[in-house]
C-alpha cells in the first residue's frame, strides 16, 4: 500500500462556526454524511452513521473535540469485524481563511490491517471522502 493515510484539503465558502456545526451535530451530519447520524460530542462519546436503509451503519468513538477548530474520531476499518481493535483515526481541522474555512481531513491507520484489507479500505474510503466532502460543500451552499 502506498500510503497509510488519506488527506484532503478543501476551502468552503462558509464561516468556521457553520462548518463546525455541519461536522459535529446530528442534524448537520445527517444532511451530508449519511441518512442517519447520532453524536455524543465529547471525548469518549459515541457517534453512529448510517448511509441507507439496508446499511447496518458504523459506530465511531470521539477522540478530540476542540471547538471550533478540531474534531476527530476512530472507527472500524472496512473489511474487518466491527469489534476488531484496529481503527482508523479521522481528523478534521478547521482554519479560517479570507474566503471562508479551510478544512483539512486526514484519515490514518489503515496499515493496522492485513495488506489486502488495508488497500481495499483505503481505496473505498478515498472514494467515499471525495463524495462526502462534495456533499458537505453542497449542503453548506444550499443552507446559506
Amino acid at each position: 500500500m502506498g500510503s497509510d493515510a488519506i488527506e484532503r484539503v478543501v476551502v468552503l465558502r462558509h464561516p468556521v462556526e457553520r462548518v463546525w456545526a455541519a461536522l459535529t451535530t446530528a442534524e448537520g451530519l445527517s444532511r451530508w454524511f449519511g441518512s442517519v447520524a447520532e453524536i455524543d460530542l465529547r471525548p469518549g462519546g459515541r457517534a453512529f452513521f448510517r448511509w441507507g436503509d439496508l446499511d447496518d451503519g458504523s459506530v465511531a468513538t470521539i477522540t478530540v473535540v476542540d471547538p471550533p477548530r478540531r474534531f476527530a474520531f476512530r472507527w472500524a476499518i472496512e473489511g474487518l469485524p466491527e469489534d476488531d481493535a484496529a481503527r482508523t483515526l479521522v481528523d478534521f481541522t478547521l482554519e479560517p481563511v479570507p474566503d471562508g474555512t479551510r478544512l483539512r481531513l486526514v484519515e490514518s491507520g489503515f496499515a493496522q490491517a492485513a495488506a489486502d484489507v488495508a488497500r481495499a479500505a483505503h481505496r473505498a474510503n478515498t472514494q467515499g471522502w471525495d463524495t462526502e466532502l462534495t456533499d458537505l460543500e453542497s449542503y453548506l451552499d444550499a443552507a446559506a
